[in-house]
């Protein structure tokens, strides 16, 4: 099964949220509906990224995966970006 990303451009959190909350959450959204393969959290251009890499069957489903996380952490989080790509290789391929 292809392997995917989606990369969560972090902005303002909101009141009682704590930053090492964002990215936990964001796996246990992605688990909701996958299998979760990994999770990190990133400096990319001086913005805070929490990144999971997960499975899923198709371009499309992954990006109903990363949709969900959004609109669950969407809440808590202001995320400025959900960037999904998806392993060719050893290159990541924006899927959308």
């Amino acid at each position: 099964m292809p392997s995917y990303r989606v990369t969560l451009a972090v902005g303002a959190l909101a009141p009682g949220t704590a930053p090492d909350a964002v990215l936990p959450e964001a796996a246990r959204l992605v688990a909701e509906s996958t299998v979760v393969e990994a999770q990190d959290v990133r400096l990319l251009r001086g913005v805070p990224c929490a990144v999971v890499r997960y499975e899923a069957p198709s371009d499309d489903a992954a990006a109903a995966v990363a949709d969900h996380a959004v609109a669950g952490l969407t809440p808590t989080v202001e995320v400025r970006s959900a960037v999904v790509t998806r392993r060719d290789g050893a290159r990541w391929t924006p899927v959308r």
